[in-house]
């Protein structure tokens, strides 16, 4: 596998996320990832807020998420069925501003794998939405993925042999997930200026429809189930918050 994190001219609110893209990449081969850093789809469909104060960032952490728990560092917040730091709302490399993730982020890159590949006329195009994570008990964020389209995401391994003929029963390989972190490991975090990664030879396998919710794992059996019912963790409408 092969990954070339692109550098790019500043991305701006409201601008032509396709075209831009397009800017940088004249063409992609067939059967190609591309990685894109989420803060690009919250400037390109106009999530931004003048940042005020701290307080009003903890209130839109609080409106955007299904649940939020404040930690000593940030807010361990769940949304779109997701564990994620902040309720994915970012005030780095924002100029001032709070970058809030838009809704149906799965319909925003399906549009934007369409409209490549239209663009570059080929047909198998993975496209991930990565975004940072803290795994627990450990230093430094990776990424994960907040959305992605054209490939399946898991690949169930469940009933197959190990290396010894016994019957793997639980495993799942996540490979949306290992994607955004690969490629963000060349993007950066700091001031790199890399928003877009092409990812080369990735072991994947190219669809033109994701199943619906094939990453999200049942929350009652959830290794970390435990710890969220220990916090008193449950389901709630943002509308009530």
């Amino acid at each position: 596998m092969k990954i070339t994190a692109i550098k790019t001219d500043l991305f701006h609110a409201r601008e032509d996320l396709p075209a831009f893209i397009v800017r940088h990449l004249s063409a992609l081969p067939d059967r190609t990832v591309l990685a894109v850093a989420s803060k690009l789809l919250c400037l390109w469909k106009g999530k931004i807020i003048p940042y005020v104060s701290a307080q009003q960032k903890d209130d839109y952490i609080r409106r955007e998420s299904e649940w939020a728990l404040k930690t000593p560092q940030a807010w361990l917040t769940v949304k779109d069925g997701m564990v994620m730091t902040n309720a994915g709302i970012d005030a780095s490399n924002a100029d001032g501003q709070l970058l809030l993730l838009p809704p149906d982020c799965y319909a925003l890159a399906a549009q934007l794998r369409h409209t490549l590949c239209q663009k570059w006329n080929i047909q198998n195009l993975g496209v991930v939405i990565t975004d940072s994570m803290i795994l627990p008990f450990r230093s430094g964020v990776i990424a994960a993925a907040v959305a992605y389209a054209g490939f399946n995401g898991v690949s169930d391994l469940r009933g197959t042999p190990d290396l010894f003929g016994r019957k793997l029963e639980v495993t799942l390989v996540n490979r949306a997930d290992s994607l955004a972190t690969a490629a963000a490991l060349c993007m950066g975090e700091g001031n790199d200026q890399k928003p877009l990664a092409v990812v080369e030879q990735a072991p994947v396998e190219f669809v033109d429809e994701v199943p619906p919710n094939e990453i999200q794992y049942s929350r009652e059996d959830d290794l970390y189930a435990p710890l969220f019912k220990a916090v008193g963790y449950q389901t709630r409408s943002k509308k009530n918050d």
